[in-house]
């Protein structure tokens, strides 16, 4: 057992009418648990309740023992972002589609006291930082914000047009490719677009990353797995007829025209997600990917 968290953040994205129903519910309980508690000032806003406490986003991670985010995967990918620089506890509580990181069920709020009590596990997941430099000279010092928990993509910036480029690990050239593009993606990210490419899934405790190709040119080019450690970059050819761009976790881009040099390594911050003392990452695979139960049989 930890100790007890006091002072709780919340965020959530409420164009999802359930989002604003269980911000709500969520807000109330945690009054009801004498818990000081900030709403984020966008979500507040959007709750349109001018009784709420509220900070910056940004201000959330200096401010509080844990961060709630309600939502989906992407509402947790979108707050990642800015709560990684202050590595503080994240919860996710799912209200979207799938739920790889918010794994607590709205219904589910006992769970949320639990973990306000001490009694949780705390995972650490790495991020992926990205720099572009075109001949050398900086061009962008990072892109978007700079990290991505899922995945880093290089894609077409309009129509889907293959792309030439050059692939180097710490240095040493590995291949040259032409394809549609290129997702790096962390363990976290392996059950995201790159699973989508046809790439492995990473146990979130693996430090590796893995490159998929988007359908190559040739069928040999097959998925590549890289120590967390290792250093990637991506030159882009000057024979590119086309203008690619970079994707950070699918929320923001940066165009990489030809010449460009995308480098890719580990982030020096963390993400620190925490779960209820239930949490099986191998059920939330069968539940989520459709994997079917154990079965039943007599030896």
């Amino acid at each position: 057992m930890r100790k007890p968290m006091k002072t709780i953040g919340v965020i959530g994205r409420v164009t999802n009418p359930g989002v604003k129903e269980t911000l709500k519910i969520l807000i109330d309980y945690l009054h009801h648990l004498d818990k000081k508690t900030f709403i984020d000032a966008d979500t507040a806003a959007a709750l349109q309740d001018t009784s709420l406490a509220t900070l910056p986003r940004d201000k959330l991670g200096k401010n509080c023992d844990l961060v709630i985010v309600v939502g989906g995967d992407g509402s947790l990918l979108n707050a990642a972002h800015t709560l990684v620089h202050d590595e503080v506890p994240v919860l996710g509580i799912n209200r979207g589609s799938l739920g790889f990181l918010t794994d607590i069920h709205p219904t589910e709020l006992n769970k949320v006291k639990a973990i306000l009590d001490g009694d949780f596990i705390l995972e650490k997941r790495f991020l992926l930082r990205a720099s572009i430099e075109l001949h050398g000279s900086p061009l962008h010092s990072t892109v978007g914000p700079g990290i991505a928990l899922n995945e880093f993509a290089l894609i077409p910036a309009a129509n889907p047009h293959m792309m030439e480029f050059e692939i180097y690990v710490d240095n040493q050239f590995v291949s040259s490719q032409r394809s549609d593009g290129l997702i790096i993606a962390t363990p976290t990210g392996s059950t995201a677009y790159a699973l989508s490419g046809g790439g492995p899934i990473l146990h979130p405790q693996l430090d590796a990353m893995v490159l998929v190709s988007m359908f190559p040119h040739t069928l040999s080019v097959r998925p590549l797995v890289l120590n967390g450690e290792q250093k990637i970059c991506i030159i882009l050819t000057p024979n590119n007829t086309t203008l690619p761009r970079l994707a950070c976790d699918g929320q923001t881009y940066v165009n990489t025209p030809p010449g460009s040099h995308i480098t890719i390594q580990k982030n020096a911050q963390q993400l620190h997600l925490v779960h209820p003392q239930d949490y099986d990452y191998y059920e939330t695979l069968r539940s989520k990917l459709h994997w079917g139960h154990k079965l039943q049989y007599s030896e």
